[in-house]
């Protein structure tokens, strides 16, 4: 019992990794921004993509 209460204790205080996971998480967030930002683009960009597709018919 005691050494996993040991290991649970290192587990928790151990802060190697730590900042790969934060550039990970900075990474994920700045995609999330990156998709929303596009999704939001897409729909106006397919507009006038479609209007411009009328045009030259």
């Amino acid at each position: 019992m005691r050494r996993l209460a040991k290991f649970a204790s290192e587990f928790l205080w151990d802060t190697s990794g730590a900042t790969a996971i934060e550039y990970a998480l900075i990474a994920s967030g700045i995609s999330i921004v990156i998709v929303a930002a596009v999704s939001g683009i897409g729909g106006s960009l397919r507009e006038r993509f479609d209007a411009l597709n009328g045009l030259l018919k």
